[in-house]
């Protein structure tokens, strides 16, 4: 290997520590000791002390997430990157609810190999910091930046493990990774490059099968073709299954996302200012997509069927009409008095299909509301769930992704709003328009829902970054991939 493309990045752990709870505070202890990784301790050694000394000399302790880069302390590594990891075994925080080590290394290992990325090094041997998996996942998340149209790129950063420790979790963390930012590059994408069509056929070389408008027609699917009318480009129904589970005949875990590849919000247009986002508006059905992908990569022992109805959502002579009745798949009619909240619509047909699969839960993932933006912000996606085990489970993945969820109410009383309907069974807006907007779009989807363990995840929220999740750059998250794989992945192991 050329040396002068090959750079060491190791990690110290500061005495600076951040205890995290309700609020953050740094505690000072004695600035003359230094508290380094395995890894950073035996390189250190090689070097005599001259890493820790270096160190020291250099300025104050690192603190958590920052970095500080030396040249020519070895001559196989010519740049050597430190990274402070905070509190050590710092641990679950009840009140984060998160994994505080797993969330500090992810976002000092992001810091370092971008670092070094703004140096055109173009390899990075990485420190594991005691949680290979976590170390992997926060330089492949950190490192991805969408430039694929653009004519001058960043440098492309090859990343490894240093040393022989934990390989397994390390390769689990580079799939994990990639899967979520699978889902980013669909997310990021131009509309006009991401079309229902060509969304499907990204998917499809991997584990898909597509059907189109006949297919959608012959199921009776109104609600989502209804959606669909005003675009010029067809609609698409996406049909993943992975069969990892020995046993051919379990039930599978059932997984729904929203597809719209663009919204305009039709005839009920929304206001120009921000709305080239509305290109990410396939989010549910992105996340849902990349995870399937990444559990047939970790051959993850269980089935899961993927849903993603997939159309563009534009104002039209065609369009669906504010006051307009459609009917959906379950016979069901919906008077449309907002054709903005058409989200909801292609779910209640992919859901109502979902069920002939016998599934044993039901986890529908979209993008629906802005109402859930207001309530949570990015800190978390909204669950809504009939099931208390479902909830559990999907919020202990939560806790080790570090991508975290939180329990919403599924009250009668938002049901109610919905049903309440001048002119068919159901109203594809609540009652008292704005208020508990979440919420009552939950409510209308639990019309069509008879599984007994089903959630809504509403990751409207959580669609972007601007620099709330440190690990990852500023554009479309691809959130929340690595809590639907590692949801999986519990099911599999735990039944």
């Amino acid at each position: 290997r050329p040396i002068g493309f090959l750079s060491h990045m190791l990690s110290v752990r500061p005495l600076k520590v951040i205890y995290l709870g309700s609020r953050c505070k740094e505690e000072e202890e004695d600035e003359g000791t230094l508290h380094l990784t395995e890894a950073a301790a035996g390189f250190d050694k090689s070097l005599s002390g001259k890493l820790s000394e270096l160190l020291k000399l250099s300025g104050p302790a690192l603190k958590n997430g920052k970095s500080r880069v030396f040249y020519g302390l070895h001559k196989d590594f010519p740049c050597v990157a430190l990274v402070g990891l905070g509190k050590n075994n710092a641990g679950v925080c009840r009140t984060e609810n998160w994994d505080t080590s797993k969330e500090n290394i992810r976002q000092a290992v992001s810091a370092g190999c971008r670092l070094l990325q703004d140096l055109e090094v173009s390899h990075v041997e990485v420190d594991s910091c005691g949680d290979a998996q976590s170390a992997a996942e926060g330089a492949v998340l950190g490192l991805f930046h969408y430039d694929q149209l653009k004519s001058k790129k960043k440098t492309k950063v090859t990343t490894q493990l240093h040393g022989s420790a934990d390989v397994v979790g390390w390769e689990k963390g580079i799939v994990y990774a990639e899967g979520q930012n699978l889902a980013r590059l669909l997310m990021e994408a131009p509309a006009n490059h991401i079309t229902p069509t060509a969304f499907a056929k990204t998917i499809e070389e991997k584990l898909s099968i597509f059907k189109i408008t006949a297919w959608i027609e012959e199921q009776q699917m109104g609600a989502f073709l209804s959606v669909s009318k005003g675009s010029e480009e067809p609609p698409v129904f996406l049909e993943l299954h992975y069969n990892g589970s020995p046993d051919s005949k379990q039930p599978p875990l059932l997984l729904v996302g929203k597809g719209i590849t663009f919204d305009s919000g039709g005839i009920s247009l929304k206001p120009s200012a921000s709305m080239d986002a509305m290109r990410a508006d396939m989010g549910g059905a992105a996340t849902v997509c990349a995870s399937i992908v990444t559990a047939a990569s970790l051959k993850l022992p269980v089935n899961i069927v993927g849903l993603a109805p997939l159309c563009e959502n534009m104002p039209s002579g065609k369009a669906t009409k504010p006051g307009d009745v459609v009917k959906a798949k379950n016979g069901k009619t919906i008077q449309v008095d907002n054709t903005d909240a058409e989200g909801r619509l292609i779910l209640a047909d992919a859901l109502c299909y979902g069920h002939v699969f016998n599934p044993r839960a039901i986890v529908n993932v979209a993008t629906l509301t802005g109402a859930m933006d207001v309530a949570l912000g990015s800190a978390a996606a909204g669950v809504f769930t009939n099931s208390d085990w479902l909830w559990e489970q999907l919020h202990r993945a939560s806790v080790v992704t570090g991508d975290r969820v939180w329990r919403m109410p599924l009250f009668q009383h938002y049901t109610k709003q919905v049903t309440d309907s001048q002119l068919a069974d159901l109203n594809n807006i609540g009652k008292y328009s704005r208020s508990g907007g979440a919420c009552t779009a939950a409510a209308f989807l639990r019309e069509f829902v008879k599984a007994p363990h089903w959630a809504h995840l509403d990751i409207a929220g959580v669609m972007s970054n601007k620099d709330e999740v440190p690990y990852l750059r500023k554009g479309m998250s691809g959130r929340p991939t690595r809590t639907l794989v590692e949801f999986a992945a519990g099911l599999a192991h735990n039944g």
